[in-house]
């Protein structure tokens, strides 16, 4: 990125909910610590070089310490022979400030960009933060640049939109596109994505020449709809009416993102919560062949009893689940064989390690015809859970410490508007309204045919964006009239129980789904074999479903 073309800015997102979880374990060992110490690394040569080209760095590396980090950043500055005004922005830990529960290792609130811009607007060359929204990493960017209000609601809606474009980096430019076969799309090494910011917060998404992938209409939109929940995306800013954003192809690898519109920040901010919650393990057999129901059946019982021995306990949770990867008459033994997936959790580490690991060894001989592991049993392992919750956004400190040491307090301090008055607030979620088209003739084909989908995880639910292909509004009418929450319950069964919110973005010609509780609490304790939803997506594409001949190549 620094040196692929010109750029004024060069944002990094370090944060996820499980590197918090990381990072707060991290500092239980030591109290200096708590950053991402990978930043650090790529300063060793990239600083020299974006201070030569004039690029600030901005980035969220400061974790649980920005101050300890922006002391390192400084540090370094000295040894490598690069002077840089180094400023950074704190106060979304809350850890000591509120009654969190049990077993809590951080507590950070999601920052808007108020204190990136206060740093920028004093002449840092680097600025490093802890826990902000990852779109306030451009938006407080856009706002100290072009001098904004805290109430210019659309021009911050729109750098929150062009913010949320460019967090996942490569995301946007052709990485995971549900299209790369048909758009042949080189992913191989898809280049990283910039923005050109206008002053009325629209913007062009872009990528510097001669880098890989690809920026379109649709791998922009595949990123908009990732990780959202309907079409108010509320940040600590503002909050962005995604509904009203309008793509174009503007030319090769550049797409306009115009006409959003923006409505007051919510009166609360979200609160990130982490704590440790047990241990885990897990065992996976390999079953071949025949039998494979008995197999599992055999292996089920045998483990059961064991856990049910004199002196023995039952781990907390024991979850089974059978994969059946396995083909008739497979040429390749690999293609014969299915997988027994076993997870245990408990408080208790000894209860979850050999406990388990022991007797699924003693298994190898006295269990079903072809008995196998994918690897060797391990010890017990801890994992993490995910938490938000909310507190009145004037009760949290947001405090930009500039290069010189000044402490400039740059809290919101006014009320939230209810409301715009000049705009008719657009539907909210699907209520069953269909257009009574019909469609004839149709055949069974995969819906990944027609639609594309990206899909990811917000705490322990899951988000499923849907768009027609080529934005097609005919394609995008069949859709939302067929596919409702009820059909993606009957599609993707493993959500049948749970409570499914589908929401309508015509402007995109896309659909959001937002799947509650289908990854248990959150990423890190590895609910599901994808624990964070990743693939959902790709799983509802590959559904067969009767789709009308007109829409299929």
């Amino acid at each position: 990125m620094l040196t692929g073309g010109p750029l004024d800015i060069l944002t990094g997102d370090y944060l996820a909910e499980l590197t918090l979880l990381i990072l707060g374990r991290d500092r239980l060992k030591d109290p200096a610590r708590g950053y991402a110490k990978t930043f650090l690394r790529q300063l060793e040569d990239g600083l020299g070089l974006a201070r030569e080209r004039g690029v600030t760095l901005v980035a969220n590396a400061g974790g649980l310490n920005p101050a300890g980090l922006a002391d390192a950043v400084r540090e370094l500055s000295e040894r490598v022979g690069v002077p840089a005004r180094v400023a950074h922005v704190e106060g979304d830990d809350l850890l000591q400030e509120g009654n969190w529960g049990e077993g809590v290792l951080t507590a950070n609130a999601y920052l808007g960009g108020a204190g990136i811009a206060a740093c920028l607007r004093a002449g840092a060359d680097v600025v490093v933060t802890g826990r902000v929204a990852d779109a306030a990493l451009v938006s407080g960017c856009a706002a100290a640049h072009y001098g904004w209000a805290d109430d210019d609601w659309d021009r911050l809606a729109g750098a929150v939109v062009a913010g949320h474009v460019l967090e996942c980096g490569t995301q946007a430019t052709g990485g995971n596109y549900a299209f790369f076969v048909r758009d042949a799309v080189d992913v191989r090494h898809p280049g990283f994505p910039l923005a050109e910011i206008a002053a009325d917060g629209s913007s062009v998404i872009t990528k510097h020449p001669g880098t890989g992938g690809a920026v379109t209409v649709g791998t922009v939109t595949a990123q908009l709809l990732y990780e959202t929940a309907g079409p108010c995306y509320v940040g600590p800013d503002v909050t962005a009416r995604l509904d009203s954003v309008r793509l174009g192809q503007e030319g090769p690898d550049r797409v306009r993102v115009e006409g959003v519109r923006g409505e007051p920040r919510p009166g609360t901010l979200k609160v990130g919560l982490t704590r440790l919650g047990g241990f885990r393990n897990e065992v996976t057999f390999v079953l071949t062949g025949l039998d494979v129901a008995a197999k599992a059946a055999l292996v089920q019982e045998q483990l059961e009893a064991a856990f049910a021995r004199p002196g023995a306990r039952r781990p907390a949770e024991v979850s089974w689940s059978l994969a059946r990867t396995d083909r008739t008459d497979a040429d390749v033994q690999e293609e014969a064989s299915a997988l027994l997936r076993l997870v245990v959790r408990d408080p208790d580490e000894s209860v979850v390690g050999r406990a388990v690991s022991g007797p699924a060894v003693e298994l190898a001989l006295a269990s079903y015809p072809g008995f196998q592991l994918t690897a060797p049993p391990s010890r017990g392992a801890p994992y993490g859970v995910f938490e938000a919750a909310y507190v009145p956004a004037e009760s949290v400190p947001h405090v930009a410490v500039l290069p010189n040491g000044t402490r400039v307090d740059t809290a919101f301090t006014d009320s939230p508007l209810a409301e715009r008055a000049d705009e008719q607030r657009p539907t909210g979620p699907w209520e069953g309204r269909a257009s009574g088209a019909t469609y004839s003739p149709t055949r069974r084909a995969p819906l990944g045919l027609v639609a594309g989908a990206r899909s990811g995880d917000k705490g322990g639910s899951a988000n499923v964006g849907v768009w027609a292909r080529d934005a097609d509004p005919d394609i995008y009418g069949w859709l939302r009239d067929t596919l409702t929450a009820d059909r993606l319950r009957e599609l993707l069964p493993e959500t049948a129980a749970l409570d499914v919110t589908r929401h309508e973005l015509p402007n995109l010609a896309a659909l959001n789904f937002v799947v509650d509780g289908i990854l248990g609490e959150g990423v890190a304790a590895q609910h599901r074999f994808d624990p964070q939803a990743k693939a959902l997506g790709e799983w509802l594409r590959a559904r067969h479903l009767d789709i009308p001949e007109v829409f299929l190549p």
